[in-house]
């Protein structure tokens, strides 16, 4: 099976129209329709992901002032 790939868009009618086509006349073809969305921004999974990282104070103690048993 030979796939061909086009995009076009619905005219107020209905219909399509899809010229050029690669087949010759004749050829039984199988025609699927999808609708095509678009996300309107770009949504980025991963925001950190190549930033550097920064250490202030790598060997200081975290929040040694909130614990009761050193007071």
């Amino acid at each position: 099976m030979q796939a061909y790939r086009v995009e076009t868009t619905v005219t107020q009618d209905g219909t399509l129209i899809i010229k050029g086509v690669p087949f010759r006349a004749g050829t039984k073809v199988e025609v699927i329709i999808l609708s095509h969305f678009r996300k309107a921004a770009k949504e980025v999974r991963y925001p950190l992901r190549g930033k550097p990282i920064r250490y202030l104070a790598p060997f200081e103690s975290v929040a040694e002032d909130e614990w009761e048993a050193l007071s």
